[in-house]
């Protein structure tokens, strides 16, 4: 995979890049990236151009974590890998594995990994919490309280229960809100350039104290 430098840096060449993804990894403003593909085409031949949302939200979950800053007493923790991981039914299959797959960042190789217990999710610098554990929200939450990780889901009101980042269609593109007070909270400091393209920034902790309601 070839690199170009300056604020082209996330680009792939059009020889190694499907024009979806071209689109989900070239910067916008002054290197943010934005989602500009759409899928769900009704008739086959679209559907075999478009991109799947899952293929479109794993890439989303790679990119997201260059424009956050961990601090740097929980990158010591987190180890010498930069891991993306999925909590419960994993809706990516390989996919994420093929996005991330030798990919770097802040120096330290990118990998895909599933983990079945939030408290497994320690180690983890992104976590995607799959729809299956929206029965259990709350829980997650308060057991991730603290620990330095990205939390990315597109359960329903996730963002205004406490996730960070929250997934969203809007016209038929995918699109995300922040909840910058609990990445905040967590230690996290997300780029303002990413937040410029976020469609809503909750920038006030909620008055409910239990996170996950």
């Amino acid at each position: 995979m070839k690199r170009v430098s300056g604020t082209n840096r996330l680009r792939w060449t059009s020889q190694r890049c499907p024009s979806w993804r071209r689109d989900v990894l070239t910067p916008l403003i002054v290197a943010v990236i934005v989602v500009a593909a759409s899928f769900g085409a009704s008739d086959s031949s679209a559907q075999n151009s478009k991109p799947q949302e899952y293929e479109v939200k794993a890439t989303y979950l790679y990119n997201f974590a260059r424009f956050v800053e961990w601090p740097a007493v929980a990158v010591e923790a987190k180890g010498n890998s930069f891991d993306v991981c999925v909590l419960g039914q994993d809706p990516f299959g390989p996919t994420l594995d093929a996005v991330v797959a030798g990919e770097t960042i802040a120096g330290k190789a990118v990998s895909a990994k599933r983990v079945s217990k939030p408290q497994d999710a320690a180690a983890c610098r992104v976590l995607y919490i799959s729809s299956s554990e929206e029965n259990r929200l709350r829980e997650v939450l308060a057991a991730l309280d603290k620990s330095a990780v990205l939390t990315v889901s597109d359960i329903p009101r996730f963002s205004q229960r406490g996730g960070m980042i929250q997934f969203v269609q809007e016209n038929n593109k995918i699109r995300f809100e922040v909840n910058l007070a609990s990445a905040t909270a967590a230690g996290l400091s997300l780029s303002s350039e990413l937040l410029k393209v976020a469609i809503i920034v909750r920038k006030n902790v909620s008055t409910n104290p239990q996170p996950g309601d």
